[in-house]
């Protein structure tokens, strides 16, 4: 087999550390991969400004798999996230993260064998935020067709490959109506498409209550962006926490495999880091890559490891980074190596699952602006007029509930308020614009939101209360 150029990101904090650990197995069992180092984190923001080089985007591109150390994201600030930005540049639209139980390692449960495909790009992490107010702070959570299918196809696809029978796709459509009712529906319009394999779904809420009760449940998940992140985190502390979680962010011309834990600055230099989840997220890669012998042999010598007790700290064990991967190298030599499965062209067989582009949907019945939602400052309940031009005012609401028309609720107002405006008969953006022109000049506006309906379906949520 010819050998692979895999781009190796070191990271920050104990990244340096583990990933010098995983290259010691590979080599130690012959792994053909050749790495091509690249730079990323803290210490690239005085280098080149950010910390993500465009140097290091490039290597991942040129090299199509890359396997990447933990970086350091500031929390309420500086710099964005290089998971996040790596993940988007590159459109990794798939998250996946196997999470099994290992031996050796004490849980609750002995029995969790599951895995999580998270949508990747989407969702609260396009990173649209606004101060819309001195009190009133959004973000945007951006849910779409294309992106929920190719999760939802990419759960599939990948339930064949490992031999699973059911795909769950996880969701808030109770609430978040349009934007989780969006997912749903997008999962169930792919899951019509694979009839050989269970489907079923089950809201955010209820999935976590029953992952700590009866995990064995569950088998190929399928979650939106921010409820993936969170879920798959309680999923690695089902099997001993984020030092033993493996994850790859799939697209369609590059992976990117990670360990998904944090940099760990506390312990950085003091070769105790354990370099599991990295080592596990590099058997998920050659896997990826149809290095399937090469990822078994060091799995099973991993798991011999565990069972004769030799675990890091963090696992109860006392091993430092050093023993642990010299343990686990010392076990190699214990399994069989086995014969590499071929393709009928004497390629190795790959696990890549390759999803097409979807196509962009087209609205099925005629798509008409039928009205807005204009934000306001205001210190207290806005007098707006009953109508303006051909827009007649039908609902101010404030926090997400109605205050107007009715009553209004004891409640805690602050400064933003949105106002709904409708019309009888269709708009033009003309008449929006003549509609801003005369909004009363004692409120600021400072957001609007074109409001449509498809064929007689409004394309816009009710305010709570309504």
């Amino acid at each position: 087999m010819s050998k692979q150029i895999v781009t190796l990101i070191k990271g920050d904090g104990i990244g340096p550390e583990i990933s010098a650990a995983v290259k010691e197995i590979f080599t130690a069992a012959n792994v053909p991969i050749d790495w091509e180092e690249a730079e990323a984190g803290l210490y690239c923001i005085e280098r080149y400004g950010n910390g993500l080089p465009q140097e290091t985007l490039d290597s991942i591109s040129r090299n199509k798999v890359a396997l990447k150390a933990p970086t350091t994201t500031p929390i309420g600030g500086g710099h964005k996230s290089i998971n996040v930005t790596i993940r988007k540049s590159l459109d990794l639209f798939a998250n996946v993260r196997p999470t099994k139980s290992l031996p050796g390692i004490k849980t609750r449960f002995d029995n969790v064998d599951l895995i999580i495909v998270r949508e990747n790009v989407e969702d609260t992490y396009g990173g649209i935020e606004h101060q819309q107010t001195p009190e009133v702070a959004q973000a945007l959570r951006l849910i779409t067709r294309s992106g929920s299918r190719n999760a939802a196809r990419y759960g599939f696809e990948m339930a064949r490959v490992e031999g699973r029978k059911t795909v769950t796709c996880v969701h808030k459509a109770n609430i978040q109506k349009m934007t989780d009712g969006l997912f749903l529906r997008s999962f169930q319009e792919v899951a019509a498409t694979y009839p050989d394999l269970k489907s079923n779904d089950i809201l955010i809420d209820n999935l976590c209550m029953q992952l700590v009760t009866r995990p064995e449940q569950f088998d190929v998940l399928v979650l939106p962006n921010l409820f993936g992140d969170i879920a798959s985190d309680l999923c690695a502390g089902l099997v001993g926490g984020l030092g033993v979680a493996p994850g790859g962010n799939i697209g369609r011309d590059a992976a990117v495999f990670e360990a998904v834990h944090g940099s760990a600055p506390d312990i950085a230099g003091k070769g105790v880091a354990n370099p599991m989840a990295l080592l596990l997220s590099g058997l998920q890669m050659l896997r990826y890559l149809g290095m399937n012998s090469y990822a078994n042999r060091i799995e099973q010598a991993l798991r011999l490891t565990l069972v004769s007790g030799i675990k890091t700290r963090d696992l109860g064990g006392n091993a430092n980074t050093r023993e642990f991967t010299h343990a686990i190298i010392s076990e190699l030599g214990a399994v069989a190596v086995e014969k590499e499965d071929n393709d009928t062209n004497g390629t190795a067989t790959s696990s890549k699952i390759i999803i097409p582009p979807e196509p962009l949907t087209q609205a099925s019945q005629p798509w008409t602006l039928v009205g807005v939602d204009i934000f306001v400052q205001s210190n207290g309940m806005p007098v707006l007029p009953e109508s303006i031009g051909k827009l007649k005012l039908t609902m101010i609401s404030n926090r997400g509930t109605k205050i107007y028309p009715g009553v209004v609720p004891d409640i805690l107002l602050v400064d933003c308020f949105r106002s709904r405006w409708i019309a009888d008969a269709p708009l033009s953006n003309d008449d929006v614009l003549e509609f801003l022109k005369n909004f009363p000049k004692e409120y600021t506006w400072v957001h609007i939101e074109k409001l449509h309906k498809e064929g007689e379906t409004p394309m816009y949520s009710k305010a709570q209360g309504e």
